[in-house]
């Protein structure tokens, strides 16, 4: 399959610290691909040298058949980017910014196309510093869309929206996947991984420790369902030996008295659980069952969370 993206054997530092360690992977082009991980993985450090915005300390990257040493100005006309943060001119209108953005490019949409796909016609004359936070993401992804870009790249685009503001973002990102065109995404959202992404490569400590699609990777984790459950205060501990023991039981998590059991077929493991506490004198405090998602994938493999840590090089 034609590629999109290669990165091969990837480098960064910042002085002493090592943002991105040897990374490869490769986005194949139509799909949505999403690299997943903390802040201070090497998301952004990733993107931004596959924007050409970085220059990579070492190994090999090829975006749209291009190479940014010898290709840039192709390769500016048929990228689009949104930042993690985008800083536009206060005093401009939604309708000037985008005539503004579309000026850098020898095609692209009109601003018409850009206001009614990112829903803000009913701004167009406002003040861009008057707009709300979710609006204001709306017109960075317009932004990025005004040249009608082969490959969008886009970094954590939900942060800090509300729920109805991060759906019309998803819907905006999946109409231009409709298309046929490429995005690469970086998120700790899992929720926002498990909707748009075709593939993901979980990142940690600059590399990648896990790479499939959200259903293969949460396979991996020998159950589709999570129990969860609380001891009473003061119980003395589940022997964790004993839990994993149980029918149906894939594997057994313990973080203080939480336990987070992935299991295949919850209406059987959940009475070997109940029979397991009351033999064992102990109480519950709280228990929960869900389908797993692909943060139970990464607490797996790495035994943190995915929001842990927000300090350091994204």
């Amino acid at each position: 399959m034609e590629l999109a993206v290669r990165c091969q054997n990837l480098q960064k530092r910042y002085g002493d610290v090592v943002a991105v360690d040897g990374l490869s992977f490769e986005v194949r082009r139509g799909e949505c691909y999403g690299l997943l991980g903390p802040n201070g993985a090497g998301k952004t450090t990733t993107i931004e040298i596959l924007e050409g915005l970085l220059t990579p300390d070492g190994g090999d990257v090829e975006v749209l058949g291009h190479y940014w040493k010898t290709d840039e100005q192709q390769l500016r006309q048929r990228l689009g980017v949104q930042l993690q943060e985008t800083q536009f001119t206060d005093k401009l209108t939604v309708e000037e910014t985008l005539r503004l953005f579309r000026s850098f490019y020898n095609r692209g949409k009109t601003v018409e196309e850009l206001l009614a796909l990112v829903e803000l016609e009913s701004k167009r004359r406002s003040w861009v510093v008057k707009l709300s936070g979710g609006q204001k993401q709306r017109l960075a992804v317009a932004c990025a869309l005004v040249g009608d870009p082969r490959l969008l790249f886009l970094d954590e685009p939900t942060t800090g929206l509300d729920p109805q503001s991060r759906r019309q973002l998803w819907e905006v990102i999946g109409s231009y996947k409709a298309t046929g065109r490429t995005v690469m995404l970086t998120t700790h959202y899992m929720d926002e991984a498990e909707r748009l992404c075709d593939r993901v490569a979980i990142v940690d400590h600059g590399k990648v420790i896990a790479l499939g699609t959200p259903p293969e990777l949460i396979h991996q984790l020998g159950g589709e369902n999570i129990v969860d459950f609380q001891l009473a205060a003061g119980s003395p501990p589940l022997d964790e030996a004993n839990l994993s023991r149980l029918p149906s039981v894939r594997s057994v998590r313990r973080d203080a008295e939480c336990y987070s059991l992935a299991v295949e077929q919850p209406h059987i493991a959940l009475p070997a659980v109940l029979s397991l506490l009351q033999t064992s004198g102990l109480g519950l405090a709280r228990l929960t069952t869900r389908h797993a998602t692909l943060e139970d994938v990464f607490v797996s493999l790495t035994g943190r969370h995915l929001r842990e840590g927000e300090n350091g090089h994204a």
